[in-house]
């Protein structure tokens, strides 16, 4: 009779305590298995549902869709390069405004802090201010004092190079991503990182950072009752700061969401606006400049008195009315940076979906002991595994010179040797270093307002009226935000 009992006792135990390694509330139980996530007492699998990105400082969020990307001008360069399409593209964040140069100064002083005596990579994060020097204009005062006087803190960062810029979004997504973990307690701030003990997103979350643990880190949910790392599925370390590709930025300069009705585009837009004028003609603001941009020959500004958009050369990044996406200055002030590589024949053979042409796949280095590789900043080292600038653009087809000069697989089958005409003379010296700008600027005529412009420059070059804003990918449902 006792052996009955102790046995009913045990059963009854062991049902209770296989009730509490299964039985939660809906949403914390596998609909696999059945087992309870985030328990300690079956091994802690962690999952939390329910994630919904948050915008990083200074972002906007950009519903994706459909719509037809290229020119709606006439085509007055006669390049036929930016046919329009069709395309979709994901939902992502952008940047408000262009990057300011207090943004850039903010860069260059925490390149210095933590590398103090390393003259090498606080010379690479400098602009170059030489880009206002004009062999017959007076610009000494730009160079001297555009950069770094506090009259031009809100104005477009200029000279700096598709190189510099790519850049300053890793080094743009160390900083928000630590700051996150600084808040959220999961990390101690260490301003005493220097060298290669830097905090960096991929060091830490491989486990390369030695920084020490905040007051609240996050819990190991297995049976040593310990702590752990913030790793990616918690949803505290947010997407890379990125350069846009040209079709998100395109897609966002033209601000169609303020021109439809359901899933009908009201009308195709040469400009950031309605209209085919660069002033508004609204009651309310009638007769007032959309955009910084040259008006005609020798009119940067106006006339004293009756100045039209008011700037000799860029303006404060939220001047002008903002886009219908609250975008400012997508048409003028600065051309800006985007991530493509440049082609004329893109469109032709680009995706339907998340156009990009530039595509550099890469892993992680690793030594002899199997461990990942740092370089002296802190940076993981990676090698690239394989890069897409000239996919479907080395072979006989992708030819655009006529005559029989252009072989392939011989030594001339090179971009740079591809783009020229049938005499020989090159067009536009395009090769794997040309990236794609956009926009306009405020040296620029009005054609070069419309978002489906485009042109090109080497990435490692800068000029006086190209700046740049970043842009993140949007986590998750499309229709949560």
């Amino acid at each position: 009779m006792k052996l009955k009992i102790l046995f009913y006792i045990g059963a009854i135990l062991w049902i209770t305590s296989s009730c509490s390694l299964i039985k939660k509330k809906k949403g914390n139980v596998s609909t696999t298995t059945g087992w309870a996530y985030n328990n300690p007492k079956n091994g802690g699998f962690e999952y939390h549902s329910g994630y919904n990105q948050s915008a990083g400082p200074g972002l906007v969020y950009i519903q994706g869709g459909t719509f037809a990307m290229g020119r709606t001008e006439q085509d007055v360069m006669f390049e036929n390069n930016n046919t329009p399409r069709r395309v979709t593209i994901g939902s992502f964040y952008m940047d408000e405004t262009e990057v300011r140069n207090v943004d850039w100064r903010e860069y260059m002083y925490w390149i210095q802090r933590v590398y103090p005596n390393d003259r090498e990579i606080a010379k690479s994060v400098v602009p170059d201010t030489l880009v206002w020097r004009s062999e017959l204009s007076y610009n000494e005062p730009y160079l001297e004092y555009y950069l770094r006087h506090a009259a031009y803190s809100e104005y477009p960062v200029v000279g700096v190079s598709w190189l510099q810029v790519d850049k300053y979004c890793k080094w743009r997504t160390d900083r928000a991503n630590e700051v996150v973990l600084i808040n959220s307690k999961k990390l101690d701030a260490n301003l005493t990182q220097s060298g290669d003990k830097v905090f960096t997103s991929d060091g830490y979350l491989n486990g390369m950072y030695e920084g020490a643990e905040g007051k609240k880190p996050a819990k190991n949910m297995g049976k040593d009752g310990g702590t752990r790392r913030v790793n990616i599925s918690d949803g505290l370390i947010g997407p890379r700061y990125r350069l846009p590709t040209e079709a998100e930025w395109e897609y966002a300069a033209l601000g169609l969401s303020g021109n439809t009705e359901e899933e009908v585009v009201l009308g195709r837009r040469i400009y950031p606006w309605n209209g085919n004028q660069i002033r508004d003609a609204k009651k309310e603001n009638r007769g007032q400049m959309l955009a910084n941009s040259v008006r005609g020959r020798g009119d940067y500004m106006g006339v004293a008195g009756f100045l039209n958009d008011g700037n000799e050369i860029t303006a404060p990044v939220q001047s002008f009315q903002p886009n219908d996406y609250g975008l400012y200055c997508m048409a003028g002030n600065v051309n800006e940076w985007v991530q493509d590589v440049y082609r004329p024949g893109s469109p032709s053979v680009v995706n339907e979906f998340q156009p990009l042409r530039g595509s550099v796949y890469s892993n992680f280095r690793r030594g002899t002991d199997g461990k990942m590789v740092k370089n002296k900043y802190g940076e993981l080292v990676k090698d690239t595994v394989a890069n897409y600038a000239n996919f479907k653009d080395g072979d006989a087809q992708s030819i655009i010179a006529e005559g029989d000069d252009w072989k392939a697989n011989t030594e001339l089958s090179t971009t740079s040797q591809m783009y020229g005409t049938a005499t020989g003379n090159v067009i536009a010296r395009i090769s794997d270093h040309s990236r794609v700008f956009k926009g306009g600027s405020w040296k620029d005529r009005t054609y070069w307002l419309g978002p489906g412009t485009r042109r090109q420059l080497d990435e490692r070059k800068a000029t006086n009226d190209i700046g740049f804003r970043c842009a993140m990918t949007h986590l998750g449902d499309s229709n949560v935000n």
